[in-house]
């Protein structure tokens, strides 16, 4: 396809290795004529109270605009990745797209109690004020947070790097476990896919209380567990209290073994402690938030998403279609 404007990338600070992923995948992908992409030069200029700014040291102008960023905490990756896109547009960027492998504060999506924010609202808000003119971004935490955004949103699934790893484990009498209600549909996607091959996949629901936030009070397994290899599939591990405590209640109730799958490896706190001495054989999390520190880890494995943002990427570029990239 001809374009009448060029595609360039970028990343702020904490997502660069991350992006260059993206783009060593979409150059092996490229057909000979054409030329390799490269990592843009995006400049943070850092002032001693802590206050930054970023800087495109090369032109922009009227081309579409890729700005790669994850937004977990502190705050400053928000900010950076707003800054970015403000800097883009004032720049004369034809289009600026923010890919947010991780979208931060998205569990704050509704009122759960009286005088609370609604934080992922805001942030759709800051960044559609920023000047982004769409957005993409992998498993949030509720779908129905593409909905506060009024600019299109690209909802990529982990389950595209998930299940083939799945798949390659062989394991038999394999079930998949939703960590608390929220997560069933997601459980059951899953569970339907690796049916596909023959399989019997069997579906656990484990219903959880809090005695606050971060802080599970009790864990019942919901289904068939004895005998069974289980994976259990969420959206993120923080703490990993919840998840440590499933693998172990399911494990107590006959399970052969137990692992999980994660689309966003938070690792707050005690969280790896957590992992390594639980019950849990394997943990899997993907590449969304950089956690160079686990490329040795016995216990918890990293997947790359890069490959399937970079086909993203270049089918949003190219102006393909993607519907067939957005099932579980």
């Amino acid at each position: 396809m001809i374009h009448t404007h060029r595609m360039e990338i970028f990343a702020c600070r904490e997502s660069r290795n991350f992006a260059c992923k993206v783009i060593e995948s979409i150059n092996a992908n490229l057909r000979p004529e054409e030329l390799p992409y490269h990592l843009g030069d995006l400049q943070i200029s850092q002032f001693s109270d802590g206050e930054f700014q970023p800087l495109y040291a090369e032109s922009v102008r009227g081309a579409t605009v890729f700005i790669i960023q994850s937004t977990f905490p502190p705050a400053d990756n928000l900010m950076e990745l707003l800054l970015s896109i403000d800097a883009a547009k004032r720049a004369s960027a034809d289009k600026v797209i923010a890919v947010i492998p991780y979208f931060g504060w998205a569990r704050q999506d509704r009122k759960d109690r009286p005088r609370v924010a609604i934080g992922a609202k805001l942030v759709a808000n800051l960044l559609t004020a920023a000047g982004a003119d769409r957005i993409m971004t992998c498993d949030l935490h509720a779908d129905q947070i593409q909905g506060f955004f009024d600019i299109p949103v690209d909802h990529v699934y982990a389950s595209k790097v998930f299940i083939p790893a799945i798949q390659a484990l062989e394991l038999p009498n394999l079930s998949i476990a939703a960590p608390d209600m929220g997560g069933a549909k997601r459980a059951n996607s899953y569970a339907r896919t690796l049916s596909c091959d023959g399989r019997d996949c069997g579906v656990i629901i484990c219903h959880k209380t809090r005695e606050r936030a971060n802080v599970v009070a009790e864990i019942r397994a919901i289904g068939d567990v004895e005998g069974r290899n289980i994976i259990i599939i969420d959206d993120m591990i923080d703490t990993a209290g919840t998840l440590c405590k499933a693998a172990d209640v399911l494990m107590s109730k006959g399970a052969v073994s137990v692992r999980a799958c994660a689309s966003h490896g938070i690792l707050s706190g005690e969280a790896m402690d957590r992992i390594h001495n639980s019950s849990l054989k394997e943990v899997l999390i993907t590449d969304t938030i950089p956690h160079p520190e686990l490329a040795e880890d016995s216990k918890v494995r990293v997947i790359s998403m890069a490959p399937v943002f970079a086909r993203i990427i270049d089918k949003v570029y190219n102006y393909e279609p993607i519907s067939t990239d957005f099932i579980y």
